[in-house]
């Protein structure tokens, strides 16, 4: 069975769209469940889902727990050999979903893989990076920083053939397949990180358990995708925006957790984010 995970976040309108393409797009063949892990929960979602989708599983929680917290919750509600955990504000495509679980099940050195996101143009979206360094997440989030460019070409993968299947370092955890055995070898995302770097740090221990993660463009999912952690520059972000200062809290104890930065930097980004 595959159980398909959405954590939602009050956004009933894309969740709505979510779920009627998932219905859509499904085969009847396919042994599924679907659960809808729903933090900050509201009437108007439960709703969505009690009257419109009464086969999905609601899980309802009253705070908001964050991102990494509802996949865990999810998982473990979950009845299937394989994961799908999707974002509310992706729209599957005919077969994309049965071509992305054949492909697992067909190689099980396979930990995560994710396909290529489109933006609603049919215009693909970066999804698939090098990990992380404490220079890139500055270089990331200041625009006029000198040697940009060069800075971040092996982050964003710059020269790499990303029309081809591929491993890669991690992916954008909007879409994201993985199978029940590989998750007990690694475990669950690590519920210290909130919102963002869980699927960063899941990669990388998938990786260093002897598991891939891989890339599968011939898998083409639409995305609604709004970058909200970065709108302005870094110091405004800092005071104006709460997505922004959990996005780089998040992103520095992903890089204390590798040994990247040492504690006392850690703490001292935490007491003022």
């Amino acid at each position: 069975m595959l159980s398909i995970i959405i954590v939602n976040y009050k956004n009933p309108a894309l969740l709505r769209l979510c779920l009627k393409s998932l219905e859509r797009t499904l085969s009847p063949n396919l042994n599924y469940e679907i659960l809808v892990v729903d933090i900050s929960s509201e009437t108007q979602t439960q709703n969505v889902i009690l009257e419109e989708f009464p086969k999905a599983k609601l899980l309802p929680f009253k705070n908001n727990i964050g991102y990494t917290k509802g996949v865990n919750a999810g998982i473990k509600e979950s009845s299937g050999d394989y994961f799908l955990i999707l974002n509310p504000d992706i729209v599957p495509l005919k077969d994309s979903v049965e071509k992305l679980l054949a492909y697992l099940k067909q190689n099980p050195d396979i930990g995560l893989i994710g396909p290529q996101l489109l933006n609603f143009d049919g215009t693909p979206q970066q999804s698939c990076f090098g990990f992380y360094n404490a220079i890139t997440i500055v270089y990331r989030r200041i625009n006029f920083l000198p040697f940009k460019n060069k800075i971040l070409r092996k982050f964003l993968l710059t020269g790499s053939d990303l029309s081809v299947v591929r491993s890669v370092d991690w992916l954008m955890g909007s879409a994201l397949m993985t199978s029940k055995r590989a998750v007990e070898k690694i475990g669950l995302m690590d519920n210290d990180f909130f919102l963002y770097f869980s699927d960063v740090d899941w990669a990388k221990r998938f990786w260093e358990n002897g598991f891939k993660v891989v890339y599968y463009p011939l898998v083409k999912i639409y995305h609604y995708h709004r970058r909200v952690s970065k709108k302005n520059y870094w110091l405004i972000d800092l005071f104006t925006n709460h997505q922004s200062r959990q996005h780089i809290k998040d992103g520095f104890k992903y890089l204390y957790k590798w040994g990247i930065i040492k504690s006392s930097e850690n703490k001292l980004i935490d007491q003022h984010v």
